[in-house]
Formats: structure tokens, sequence, C-alpha cells
């Protein structure tokens, strides 16, 4: 795909005019892949529409997502239902207090070769070494063991003794975090929550979602799931998603809104000021574009639109926003804030998407 750029007074493109036509093949291909995805899903998962959207943009936007719920609300089904259906290798790491770097990385063996009799060392890869990783209560494990994961995040790649081993592609962390139980706990720093590409909210079923999941797990009903998309697949989604075009304005707009969200930047609200110490960094306008873009082509649309921005925005600014002790003595959220935001910060062109 090139990028058309287009002026403030320009309407967004609708036709995939300036794409070849293998990315509009692949484009629809995704499009229908993420019906059947999101069908087979709904075999195990009932209801969380939006947790499974934002989940499936992270993965094709490579980024790592954290997911916050309280107990029982099926992230951990949710993560390995989507890594069956993708085909993928999935590993589950229960972090706790007691867990060290080598323990997920991997370690160097001494063991003896029965036919020279020699000892020589042997690598043992950790459970890092897989396409998906469930990440269980990332807070609940000791800053040199978060440090050691979150390396892996960025690098893709673990060190074990002198050697450096990349790990498989692609490569996705899907942390979770329990919001209510602290004791015992090693918050994240600020810094390395900025690694994540989106915070999402699993928040409880209906009343209507709940009664169907009683029926659904107190049965004899098993899911039958079938492969929606391979690896390889996933790895040309990924680099088609950078190609999706983008309009100047929505570019603005998405710079627009992490700038805003800074109290010592001009554009920056009053309420800014008075309930955020520290606003998004520029990696939130990125992530920004970079969902927007995944989210589009996920809806079978050829460019992004601010209404994919606005989408996207609360999973990506919501753990990038550091309130104030006013804000907090208030019970404000940084949801609250973003919302605020979205609500003040209007982007330059309006648009409709059928």
């Amino acid at each position: 795909m090139t990028e058309k750029k287009k002026g403030k007074s320009d309407t967004p493109a609708t036709a995939p005019a300036a794409v070849d036509g293998d990315d509009i093949q692949a484009v629809k291909h995704l499009n229908e892949s993420y019906r059947k995805l999101t069908g087979m899903l709904s075999r195990v998962i009932v209801g969380q529409n939006d947790v499974i959207e934002q989940v499936l943009v992270s993965m094709f936007c490579r980024g790592h997502a954290l997911l916050v719920g309280v107990p029982g609300l099926a992230k951990t089904l949710l993560i390995s239902t989507i890594a069956q259906v993708l085909h993928l290798s999935f590993k589950r790491i229960q972090f706790t207090p007691d867990l060290m770097p080598s323990d997920i990385t991997g370690t160097d063996v001494l063991e003896e070769d029965h036919t020279t009799g020699k000892r020589v060392y042997r690598v043992v890869h950790g459970p890092l070494f897989a396409n998906m990783i469930l990440a269980d209560e990332i807070n609940r494990t000791p800053p040199k063991t978060q440090a050691a994961f979150l390396e892996a995040m960025q690098e893709r790649h673990v060190t074990v003794g002198e050697e450096t081993y990349h790990l498989p592609d692609p490569f996705f962390v899907l942390a979770t975090q329990n919001p209510i139980e602290q004791e015992g706990t090693y918050p994240l720093p600020e810094a390395q929550l900025d690694r994540f590409m989106f915070m999402i909210m699993v928040d409880y079923p209906t009343a209507e979602e709940e009664v169907q999941i009683m029926k659904q797990v107190t049965s004899a009903y098993e899911a039958k799931l079938e492969v929606a998309l391979t690896s390889e697949d996933i790895l040309r989604l990924q680099d088609i998603v950078r190609r999706v075009p983008v309009a100047d304005h929505v570019f603005q707009y998405a710079r627009d809104l992490a700038r805003a969200s800074r109290p010592a930047e001009s554009e920056a609200p009053d309420f800014i000021n008075e309930l955020v110490n520290w606003g998004a960094g520029p990696r939130a306008g990125i992530y920004m574009i970079l969902a927007g873009k995944a989210r589009a082509i996920l809806h079978g649309r050829y460019h992004v639109t601010t209404d994919d921005i606005r989408a996207v925005a609360p999973p990506v600014l919501r753990h990038r926003i550091i309130t104030t002790f006013n804000a907090e003595a208030a019970g404000v959220t940084s949801d609250e804030i973003v919302q605020r935001l979205l609500t003040e910060i209007r982007p330059a062109v309006e648009e409709q998407v059928a």
C-alpha cells in the first residue's frame, strides 16, 4: 500500500484506489478470517467482544497487551483459545514471588557426553520460547524477573550465559493483573507499563451473558474449534498493517490527543493541569496510528479514520496518564480523563464511516 496524504479539507478515501490488488485481497482475507475467528471464539467465550478485538489489534501490530480484571472473567481461557484457533505455540507462566529470571529465559545445564565422557553445557530453553505467552499476574514477581521478561518483550531475544537466542516469530505477550489484590505484589513501574501497547480492561458480563455462561459451563457442551490463521498468515498481515494509508488529519488527531494529555503543553485543557502529573509520551501517538490501521482492516476498510483513533485511544492512553493526588482523592481515574479528552479534543475533519 502506498501512503496517500491529504489536506485537512479533503475527505477520507472510501475506495482502495491507492492499494494494490494483492493487498486488497489480503485485507478481504483478514476481514473474513476475523469474522470466522470471532465466531469460533464465541463458542468458548461469551461476550467480551471489545476485549477480543483489542487483543487481536495488538497482535496484528506486533504489540503486547496487559489485561486487567478480577479473577474468574476467563482471561486465561480467552488467550489460550486465541492461540489454539491461530495455530500458535502457547505457554503460560504463573508469576510468583520466588520466580527467577532463569526460570523464564532458560539456563545452561552441565551434562556428560556418554560417547566421549566429557562434560558439556546444554541450553535448556525456558517457557518464553513460544509464539504466545500468557504472563499470569505479572505484578506478583520481583523487579529482577519483570525486567528480564520485559527485555524479551522489547528486544525479542533472551541471553542465556554468553549466548543470545532469538524468540519465535510471531511473538506476543498477553499479561494479566488483578486490580483488587495488591498485598505481596510488585507493581510495574510506569516506564515498564509503557512497553505494553494496550491496557485492556476486562469487565463483568451482562446479566444475559452470565446466564449463558452458567448454562454453557454446567453442561456437557464442548466447543469444536478450527484454525483460522497460521503464523505465516499473521506475519504477512502484520506487514500489510504497516502499509494501510493514513490521512494527515488522522495523524494530527492522534498527535493532538497525546499532546493534550501532558500538563506542560500549551494544548492541554485546564482539567489536565489539575488532574494529571504526567501525560502520554510519543509512543502513544505511534500506537494509536498502528492500532487504527489494524482496526480498519479488521473491519474491512482500506484506510484509517478518526473514529478508529477514538476507538483505540482508551486502551493506549489509560496506563500512560499518571493522575495527581487531587484526582486520586476525588476518585477520578485515568479512564475518565481519557473520555474527557475525547470529548474536548475534536479532529480537524469529522468523518462518517458507513
